[in-house]
């Protein structure tokens, strides 16, 4: 059986050991050795990567009490090989899995809630905990204190328990499995079950962040980062916000000001550039119902949007009795409409007649738009509408 080297000596980077066995699975080699630094993937925390000789380890699992190592090469068997993980990967593993714990015992400190889910990403990691939500003043109060608690650099201590020995703990939450039991104690603080790595002292997390919460299925999912992930979010935000204050001349103070005032003035804007499409589609209308004197006005536009030949058919229906057929070449998309006036349901005969053109849409009885793959169809489709309307 391979020697943990990830529980006896959890700061191990590097080593020499022998190849105990190789055996093939398909186009890759799982190799065991007789001491292992590579934490295999379990309890929430991904496993660890790195080279046993010149092969890269691509994936690290435990079956039956063993460890196995996949790499894409045959090595050979009795071999003393030396053995490097990628420790930034594993310390990272290390900050995120011990930040859970203590922010998990915090959560229950100050509020009682649980954690019933533990999730460690790439980008950042989650906890799901039985809150119906998690107010802007409880998160202050939570990271206030788990970074305390990491300036007090209190020590953690990892060690195996029997089941009986267990029974006389006071963990966070007790295990479903049998001995040996491992647990992890953050002095004062925190009492668990867990087969993970974890660091020594709570000061080498350096800081814990909560990114945002979210609700999920009656709980509250917490995105959090540790130590030097925390470091990279803080830099680029810090450099979004600096190059927000440089794009406005102001300061990094009133960045929000400024972009609640943008706000403000382009929704204003924006109002007063829908009065005047208003107006514009009303005169365009006029002369559009002046220069189409038949029932159907079909008009093929090239270039403008499908918003606004929509805009302009509802200005021509408030003055004229009319089966609008408009479509654009900017979008291969066509609308339909009428004012009530015309003895045609726009939407049922879109369901009967536009798949045959290979078109997508639907509509009410007054109006109906399509969108189709290739200007051909499209026009294709506006043909067959007006002559199967014939008016």
């Amino acid at each position: 059986m391979t020697k943990k080297l990830y529980y006896s000596d959890p700061t191990c980077k590097e080593w020499e050991t022998t190849i105990t066995k190789v055996e093939k699975v398909d186009d890759s080699y799982l190799v065991t050795l007789k001491e292992t630094a590579f934490y295999p993937e379990g309890g929430g925390q991904p496993y660890d990567t790195g080279t046993i000789g010149s092969l890269d380890v691509v994936d690290v699992f435990e079956r039956d009490g063993e460890v196995f190592h996949k790499v894409t090469s045959e090595p050979a068997t009795d071999t003393v090989v030396h053995c490097k993980i990628d420790w930034n990967r594993r310390f990272d593993h290390t900050q995120q899995h011990t930040g859970q714990h203590l922010l998990s015992a915090v959560l229950i400190e100050l509020f009682d809630y649980q954690t019933v889910s533990f999730h460690l990403g790439t980008d950042s990691t989650t906890i799901d905990v039985t809150a119906q939500e998690l107010t802007e003043q409880e998160i202050i109060q939570v990271e206030e204190m788990v970074n305390q608690y990491i300036y007090d650099n209190k020590q953690i201590n990892t060690y195996f328990v029997t089941k009986e020995e267990m029974e006389a703990l006071r963990l966070r939450k007790t295990p479903d499995v049998t001995e040996p039991i491992r647990i992890v104690e953050i002095e004062g603080i925190d009492l668990s079950a867990c087969c993970g790595t974890h660091i020594n002292q709570t000061g080498e997390l350096g800081i814990i962040k909560i990114i945002k919460t979210e609700k999920q299925k009656g709980n509250v999912r917490i995105h959090f980062k540790c130590g030097k992930r925390a470091l990279v979010d803080y830099q680029q935000s810090s450099k979004l916000i600096g190059e927000l204050a440089y794009y406005i001349s102001g300061t990094r103070e009133n960045v929000m000001n400024h972009l609640v005032k943008i706000e403000s003035e382009n929704k204003q804007l924006q109002k007063q550039m829908e009065l005047l499409k208003e107006e514009n589609h009303h005169y365009q209308a006029l002369q559009l119902v002046q220069e189409h004197t038949s029932p159907i006005m079909f008009i093929h536009f090239d270039d403008i949007s499908f918003k606004e030949i929509q805009g302009l058919a509802r200005a021509v229906l408030k003055d004229a009795d009319k089966l609008v057929i408009f479509t654009t070449a900017n979008e291969n998309k066509l609308f339909v409409a009428h004012n009530g006036s015309i003895n045609l349901h726009c939407g049922k005969f879109f369901k009967q007649e536009l798949a045959a053109f290979q078109g997508k849409g639907g509509g009410n009885a007054n109006s109906a738009q399509a969108g189709f793959s290739n200007a051909n169809d499209m026009k294709k489709f506006a043909t067959y509408l007006r002559e199967k309307v014939g008016l």
